[in-house]
């Protein structure tokens, strides 16, 4: 009787969502090992088969800095942004279209899904341009410098013509965050905000963002603290009071932008903890922070 229950609790949300399409960014714990990847492969897949159309978008930065540490290249940050040089792209080129998106691929083929792989430089998928140098302060001096990022980008736009032909015939579209400029050149993109971008112009229902944390915490030391809900009209106010911080306020603003052009709701869930996915889209609890307008 538990699993009928399940079942039946699970019936509304199938008979909402059937038809529609579903974001999921794939980050943080869901990208570690080959058993969690699989767990959230399959259960991508199991949207598939009850009528949603699901899309991919993977990060991979943990993976690319490792990769670069065994060749010898010292990974460079600034503000959170990948320091970018020709080098460094032909790993990161390496890394998420070479080596994720292809596992990611081949683990839906295990799963009865029809999965895609493609970048954003496909069909012109994405069109970027280079990110302006950054201003830092020199903790010595206090001065401003300029630092360039290299080949890192900013979306200029979009043609989702391909993503939406792959749905139309029943494939899983995986894409990894990378771009294409005017001169041809690659360019290394944040897959969160390619994700809430793309979801966007698909008319995606949700946006869901796998992390390594539970949702947004009052208190991060306190996973307790969880909100479970959140209107967009409240982010500002919790970015002042400092409860919406660091790596959070970014996933948030991607949240926030995707919900102001057209997404109904996006969600920032666990993915350490295992179908955190169909929890948050079966059940009436949910599992994670649901942002909606």
């Amino acid at each position: 009787m538990k699993t009928v229950n399940i079942l039946v609790e699970a019936l509304p949300f199938i008979k909402e969502f059937h038809n529609k399409k579903v974001m999921i960014k794939y980050g943080g714990h869901a990208m570690i090992d080959d058993e969690s990847m699989s767990s959230t492969v399959r259960d991508t897949v199991l949207l598939k088969y009850v009528g949603m159309e699901p899309v991919v978008v993977h990060g991979g930065g943990p993976e690319i800095t490792r990769s670069m540490n065994k060749l010898g290249k010292e990974p460079k940050f600034i503000k959170g942004l990948r320091v970018t040089d020709e080098e460094t792209m032909e790993i990161v080129k390496m890394v998420l279209v070479g080596k994720i998106n292809t596992n990611i691929v081949s683990k839906m083929g295990v799963h009865g899904g029809k999965g895609i792989g493609i970048s954003g430089k496909d069909s012109e998928l994405i069109i970027a341009s280079k990110k302006d140098p950054h201003k830092i302060k020199d903790n010595d001096t206090g001065e401003e410098q300029i630092v360039d990022l290299g080949l890192v980008g900013k979306i200029d736009s979009i043609n989702v013509e391909l993503v939406e032909l792959l749905t139309e015939n029943d494939y899983i579209p995986v894409i990894s965050p990378i771009g294409i400029a005017s001169n041809g050149n690659t360019l290394n993109l944040n897959a969160d905000t390619v994700s809430g971008e793309i979801a966007s112009e698909i008319n995606a229902e949700k946006l869901i963002i796998l992390t390594d944390v539970p949702g947004l915490l009052k208190d991060p030391n306190d996973p307790n603290s969880l909100i479970k809900q959140l209107k967009i009209s409240e982010v500002e106010n919790l970015i002042e009071k400092g409860v919406i911080n660091g790596g959070m306020i970014p996933k948030i603003e991607t949240c926030v932008k995707a919900i102001e052009n057209g997404v109904e709701s996006a969600h920032i869930i666990d993915g350490r903890i295992k179908h955190s996915l169909l929890l948050e889209v079966f059940t009436k609890k949910g599992i994670g922070t649901m942002i909606t307008k």
